[in-house]
C-alpha cells in the first residue's frame, strides 16, 4: 500500500493527472508541438546515452541472459495478445494482429516512469536496461505483423512496415544513444552528464503533462471500444508483467531491475507500433489499437501497474 501511495504522490503521475483534468475541464493548456517533439528526442537520447555508458561497464555474462529473456518475451507477448483477442474477443485477423503488435512492443515512457518509481524507493535498477528496451521494440511488432501474412490477409506492405520500424526515430535515438554512450564511456560522458541526467526528471514531468492531455482526448473512444477491450487492456498487461517477473529473476535481475523489466514488457507501444501497423495492416482500426495502448494500458501502468509489478517482484524474490 505504501508503494502504491508513493507512486500517486510522484510529480510524474500528478503531472499526467493534471493533463487529463485540464482536457476534461476544456482548458486550452497544451505544449507546443515543437516543444513536445524536442522533449521526446531529449528523453530517448538521454536513455540511450546513459544505458550505453552503463553497458560499457557491465561484464558480458551479466547481460546475456537478460537479453535472451527479452527476445523470448518479444516473441511470446504478441502471440498471447493475439490469441486472446482473436479467440476470446472474437476480433478479426487484422485488428487482432494490429493490437497485438502494440503489446509486443514497448512504451518507453512507461519504462522511464518505472525507473523513476524504483529510484524513488531508494533502489537502483541495472544500468543496461535501456539496451533491453531497444531490443524489445522490434521483435514484438515483427511477430504480430507476420501473423496476417502467414494467413494471407492484411492487405498492406510488410516491407514498408519493417522499414518504418527499423528507421523510426525512437529506434534510431535509442540505438544511436547506446552506441555513443558505449563508445564514450563514463569518463567522456561527464562533460554532457549535467544536461542529460540532471534535467531528465523535469523534462519527464512536462512530457507526462502532455501525454495526460493526449490520453484524455481518447477517453471518449472507450465507449466504442467495448468492455472486452477494456478488460484486455488491463488483464493482459498484468499477465505479461507476471511472466516478465519470472523471466527477469531467472535472468538474474535485481528486484528493482525485475520491476522495471516487467513494466516495459507489460506496456503497449503508441509510437513505433502505430506507424508500422498503419502501413502493414491498413484494415486495422486506429481507434481500437490506440485506445487500448494509450487510453487503457498506459494510464493503468502509470498509476497502478508499476507498483503492482514491484510488489510481484518483491514477493517472488522471497520464494527463490
Amino acid at each position: 500500500m505504501d508503494s502504491l501511495l508513493s507512486n500517486f504522490a510522484s510529480p510524474i503521475v500528478m503531472a499526467f493527472a493534471l493533463g487529463i483534468i485540464s482536457r476534461l475541464i476544456k482548458s486550452d493548456l497544451e505544449l507546443p508541438p515543437a516543444l513536445y517533439k524536442s522533449i521526446s528526442i531529449y528523453l530517448l537520447l538521454a536513455i540511450g546515452l546513459k544505458g550505453g555508458v552503463e553497458l560499457s561497464k557491465t561484464p558480458f555474462d551479466q547481460v546475456v541472459w537478460p537479453v535472451a529473456g527479452t527476445l523470448f518475451l518479444g516473441v511470446l507477448t504478441p502471440i498471447t495478445a493475439f490469441l486472446v483477442l482473436r479467440y476470446l474477443g472474437r476480433f478479426d485477423m487484422s485488428n487482432a494482429a494490429g493490437i497485438a503488435a502494440h503489446y509486443g512492443s514497448v512504451s518507453v515512457v512507461t519504462f522511464i516512469a518505472a525507473i523513476s518509481y524504483v529510484e524513488s524507493l531508494g533502489l537502483q535498477p541495472e544500468g543496461f536496461l535501456p539496451t533491453l528496451v531497444a531490443l524489445l521494440e522490434i521483435p514484438g511488432i515483427v511477430v504480430a505483423l507476420m501473423i496476417p501474412l502467414l494467413a494471407k490477409s492484411g492487405g498492406g506492405s510488410l516491407k514498408k512496415a519493417f522499414h518504418e520500424v527499423f528507421t523510426g526515430s525512437s529506434i534510431v535515438l535509442l540505438l544511436g544513444g547506446l552506441l555513443i554512450g558505449w563508445i564514450a564511456g563514463p569518463e567522456k560522458f561527464v562533460s554532457v552528464e549535467p544536461f542529460f541526467v540532471h534535467g531528465f526528471q523535469g523534462a519527464l514531468v512536462l512530457f507526462l503533462l502532455e501525454l495526460g492531455i493526449i490520453t484524455a482526448s481518447r477517453l471518449q473512444d472507450l465507449k466504442k471500444a467495448g468492455v472486452f477491450l477494456i478488460f484486455f487492456g488491463v488483464m493482459v498487461p498484468i499477465l505479461h508483467g507476471a511472466i516478465a517477473v519470472l523471466v527477469g529473476q531467472m535472468a538474474g535481475l535485481s528486484v528493482a531491475g525485475t520491476s522495471v523489466f516487467a513494466a516495459m514488457v507489460s506496456s503497449g507501444s503508441y509510437i513505433a507500433a502505430p506507424a508500422a501497423v498503419r502501413i502493414a495492416l491498413p484494415k486495422a482500426s486506429p481507434s481500437l489499437y490506440l485506445t487500448a495502448s494509450l487510453g487503457i494500458t498506459f494510464p493503468f501502468n502509470i498509476t497502478l501497474g508499476i507498483p503492482l509489478y514491484y510488489l510481484m517482484a518483491e514477493w517472488s524474490a522471497g520464494l527463490w
